[in-house]
């Protein structure tokens, strides 16, 4: 599984993150090691307090553990990876917490540590620690028998359309996908040997050049969005420089904006407001069906766990039961008839422990299987809306590149006067 990790503080605002409903369908503190507190605020609340008599900072080692898609993975698999990760960065005794997310008809984990040994009052080091990472993460796809990304395999084989968090929350914002935008640019410079070819290779997926106010050169898309043009492209600006020259012949930005703005006619603006509105309207009848699964998800696993809760109450009373007290307890202790009952009871919790772990499991990975059924239909939803905008963006840059927009976008700034364009 994919194990990404990193150093932080900011205890409170992590746990209000990892107990996020909104952006999960379903959460579960699976486990709570070393805190006094049972819930994770409090935890991670305490690791703050210790971290207090100390320099350090970032008092809190998180990661994540994603599994490939479309597998099922039993919680013994994930504490097994958690297991290793300790060993190799020395974290093992550590106060941990462990929290269960589901979304999208895929189940993660979230393991935080407290980095703060209460002994010595020092932050455990953790060197190296991405290294570290990436080779449990080969190992667990190998012991696993799953299929090794290519990144894993070699890291000049990485996915260059990955993106940050900030990057796709933009592009989401705006309906596009982040990584056609990287790759549509990404190809553009590939197959481009100067300044024109680029720029001519941009427009024709959309994406327009402009002179950003810090970052040297920025691309627009038809809505205006500012995207970093070293950031989609994945390398420095030394060597976008190096290839497009200065960036002071191009058009500021909110230039760029205006002109794009007065050369989108009403029609234009209408054939991707409808293709919006149509996505809307279908996406809005999948997030009902989404919502009514979740609920219906939820009131199953509820009435599990309350009906082992009964079940276990149950059983420890009659095991209780099966202890005899006063004189004749007295005499099973010493003819050893005592520590046998007792064995024969730890050993029936054991297996009733065992039950109920392979009866959530078993509910778990039904239900999975029923959201990713609902998640297939949601994804090609979304591809097929971006599909339709791809093919729009080309339409539009076809438009505009006839209306006369010169490669800097034109420079008849008395047509751009009292324009903005709308949102």
């Amino acid at each position: 599984m994919i194990l990404k990790a990193s150093q932080r503080g900011g205890g409170q605002d992590l746990a209000a993150h990892l107990m996020r409903l909104d952006d999960n369908e379903h959460v579960l503190i699976h486990e709570l090691r070393g805190f006094a507190s049972d819930n994770l605020k409090g935890a991670f609340k305490e690791s703050e307090a210790i971290s207090r008599g100390t320099n350090c900072s970032q008092y809190l080692f998180s990661l994540s553990l994603n599994p490939p898609a479309g597998k099922s993975v039993t919680v013994e698999t994930f504490e097994g990876a958690i297991g290793q990760v300790e060993d190799q960065l020395g974290l093992n005794g550590q106060p941990r917490a462990i929290v269960f997310h589901e979304k999208e008809g895929r189940r993660h984990a979230h393991c935080v540590w407290s980095r703060i040994d209460a002994d010595t009052m020092t932050a455990k080091q953790l060197s190296f620690f991405k290294n570290k990472l990436q080779s449990v993460s080969r190992e667990l796809y190998l012991e696993n028998g799953w299929k090794l990304p290519n990144g894993l395999k070699s890291p000049s084989e990485r996915d260059p359309t990955n993106f940050t968090l900030a990057e796709w929350q933009q592009a989401k914002r705006h309906g596009i996908d982040p990584r056609w935008l990287k790759q549509a640019a990404q190809e553009a410079w590939q197959r481009s040997d100067s300044s024109k070819a680029f720029t001519n290779a941009m427009r024709s997926n959309g994406l327009f050049l402009a002179k950003g106010d810090r970052r040297g050169f920025v691309a627009l898309d038809h809505n205006g969005e500012v995207y970093a043009l070293s950031r989609l492209l994945g390398i420095k600006n030394k060597e976008v420089n190096a290839r497009l020259g200065k960036s002071e012949s191009l058009l500021s930005v909110d230039e760029t904006r205006q002109v794009i703005a007065n050369r989108m006619t009403p029609a234009i603006r209408g054939h991707i407001n409808e293709a919006r509105e149509k996505y809307k309207s279908e996406a809005s009848k999948l997030a009902k069906y989404k919502s009514d699964l979740t609920a219906l998800h939820r009131q199953s696993r509820s009435q599990l766990e309350d009906r082992q809760r009964e079940e276990w109450n149950a059983e420890n009373l009659e095991r209780a039961a099966r202890l005899p007290r006063g004189l004749r307890g007295l005499w099973h202790r010493l003819t050893g008839r005592y520590q046998k009952i007792r064995q024969a009871n730890e050993d029936e919790a054991s297996r009733t422990r065992l039950r109920h772990s392979d009866e959530r499991q078993k509910l778990v990975d039904k239900q999975l299987g029923q959201r990713s059924v609902l998640q297939a239909r949601i994804t090609k939803l979304r591809n097929q809306q971006a599909h339709k905008l791809r093919s729009l963006r080309k339409d539009v840059s076809r438009f505009l590149f006839h209306s006369q927009i010169s490669p800097a976008l034109g420079r008849n700034r008395g047509q751009t006067l009292g324009l903005r364009l709308k949102r």
